[in-house]
């Protein structure tokens, strides 16, 4: 967008001049904006300021009544201090102008007429928007989040943005004056400045338009940026819940064969894998690739052949009736199926120790090394887990911490980590890898302060100074809905073809199934329920790698097709 020059004079016909000039020599590089009073120009500085798009020169007249020139450049320069200033003025104002050049740090006075512009007026302007250019910079445009570091609230705004590949700017409401600013703005210009004045709310989100949101839920978020979270359809042939590598796989592969297929996200697409700062061991990428980029790619794929998306939207329940499932989610409207497809994935186990729900969001974190690694440039941060989405946080975070030390419960971490990462970590200089080892205690009130570790092969415990504590432990199934509907095994995974038999005693004798009704055994992928199928990390017996959840994604799809045949 370009800069804006702001012209303001009560004299309708003096600004209009003004414009014109200023139009005709500059219109081409710069807008004009024009107010008719001091108290409008400011308010109109507000709007600009949320909206994050700065001015470059102010051409005030002095002689307005209410607000002079002056007075309203001394409230402008607290907005914008970086924008040329030039006061319009009458002969008889020339003494007040010079006495008011050090009070409102005026650039130029204009005296009237400045006929003809092209001596009077464009030479003066010329100089100083040439000022003016040599130092701007251009804003960021896009959405802006004001907030506390140690705020829960405050990250899982942040978390879901980034997951979600929104690009936003992160101003800390403590240490930023630009976001002091910012927020007493906002709340001038709210509908409910008390409320917001008198509570505080943060985070603030402030949108492109100069629209905000004051504490905003995901799903605020979501209808602002126009992500979708209603179905367009009451029908679908297939209904994929989840989408992680598996869900965006066979989204792609479902409506790429004709399949009306519907995506059903409760957080942001990539699952955790989405959440991996880099992937080096999927087919075709040698050097790798973040989870987010590549469940970006997907979602581009999958949208572009027909699959419909709802993010952010939970499913709750599922119930069956014959040749339709349904799927009931978190607002309540309930969509059918012929076919439902769970990839709802893992999710981080949570660490069991004192402190723990006190600090979550507030130096605690599950996964979120994509978010949270600049905030912890050149400081200590410790990460538990060894698996292999530990490993990659571990080198992730090791481009900007000072030191990061992983606490691995085990004994060694190639037994569930892939040698690559293994030997990189090995190679890094500021990773620790602490081996049998986990933390048995958290300290601090309103944010993380330290951390107390166990040594299970010594017996012994010591506490360290910790700001930073990311958890990447266990796997724990999203299937806590579906335990009514469809088999599972005593941890939660689901059962599924041949493992569904192995795991109830013996052979499949077609009523021995929990809510199987069907003469033929059941697909590869496919539940204790015909037509519900499950693929990924969710499945029991699953490889936990994200070319296998892909596989399977993709595969699940004939199996759908081969259903639909029968029904």
């Amino acid at each position: 967008m370009k800069p804006a020059m702001m012209i303001i004079d009560d004299d309708p016909q003096v600004l209009r001049a003004v414009e014109i000039d200023l139009r005709n020599k500059y219109g081409n590089r710069f807008r004009m904006l024009k107010a008719n009073s001091g108290a409008n120009a400011l308010e109109l500085l507000r709007q600009l300021k949320l909206r994050n798009e700065p001015p470059a020169l102010f051409l005030v007249d002095q002689r307005m009544p209410h607000m002079t020139g002056v007075e309203f450049l001394e409230q402008a320069m607290e907005i914008y201090p970086d924008a040329k200033r030039v006061l319009l003025t009458a002969y008889a104002d020339t003494d007040a102008a010079i006495r008011s050049i050090n009070k409102a740090k005026i650039d130029y006075y204009l005296m009237k007429p400045w006929d003809p512009p092209e001596e009077n007026l464009y030479p003066v302007v010329n100089d100083l928007l040439d000022d003016w250019l040599a130092s701007f910079r251009p804003p960021f445009e896009g959405i802006r989040v004001i907030g506390l570091r140690w705020s829960p609230k405050s990250h899982e705004t942040r978390n879901f943005l980034a997951r979600n590949g929104i690009p936003f700017q992160w101003l800390d409401a403590e240490s930023d004056k630009e976001a002091s600013k910012l927020v007493k703005l906002a709340v001038t210009s709210s509908p409910n400045t008390a409320e917001i004045t008198a509570s505080q709310h943060l985070p603030l989100v402030l949108f492109a338009d100069g629209s905000h949101l004051s504490e905003p839920t995901n799903s605020q978020i979501a209808e602002k940026i126009g992500l979708k979270s209603h179905a367009q359809m009451p029908f679908y042939d297939l209904i994929i819940v989840g989408a992680g590598p598996s869900g965006l796989a066979a989204a792609v592969y479902g409506a790429s064969e004709g399949l009306h297929t519907l995506l059903i996200e409760r957080e942001a697409p990539g699952g955790q894998a989405g959440m991996s700062a880099n992937i080096e061991n999927y087919l075709g990428f040698p050097t790798g690739l973040t989870g987010a980029n590549l469940a970006r790619r997907a979602v581009t794929q999958a949208v572009r052949f027909g699959t419909e998306i709802l993010t952010p939207r939970e499913a709750t329940n599922v119930r069956v009736n014959d040749p339709y499932r349904f799927v009931k989610l978190d607002d309540g409207t309930e969509i059918s199926c012929h076919t439902l497809l769970i990839t709802t994935g893992v999710s981080y186990r949570k660490l069991d120790v004192p402190g723990i729900d006190r600090l979550t969001g507030a130096g605690v974190y599950y996964g979120a090394a994509m978010t949270q690694a600049l905030a912890y440039r050149d400081e200590d941060v410790y990460l538990v887990g060894g698996a292999n989405s530990a490993g990659q946080a571990a080198m992730y975070f090791s481009r900007y911490a000072r030191t990061v030390t992983m606490l691995v419960r085990g004994d060694s971490l190639a037994k569930t980590m892939s040698q690559y990462l293994v030997d990189q970590i090995t190679e890094s200089k500021n990773i620790r890898v602490w081996l049998h080892s986990n933390v048995v205690e958290l300290k601090g009130e309103t944010r993380l302060e330290a951390i107390t570790v166990n040594n299970t092969l010594k017996g012994e415990k010591q506490t360290f100074p910790a700001r930073g504590l990311f958890i990447f432990i266990g796997a724990q199934p999203r299937t806590h809905w579906l335990s009514e509907i469809v088999a599972t095994d005593a941890n939660g995974f689901i059962l599924t073809g041949p493992d569904l038999a192995m795991r109830q005693g013996g052979h499949n004798n077609n009523n021995s199934l929990k809510g199987w009704n069907l003469d033929r055994e059941p697909f590869l992928l496919e539940t204790s329920v015909p037509g519900i199928f499950a693929a990924g990390d969710v499945r029991y017996g699953s490889v936990k790698r994200v070319a296998s959840g892909v596989g399977e994604g993709a595969i699940v799809v004939q199996f759908v097709h081969q259903y639909l045949k029968r029904v």
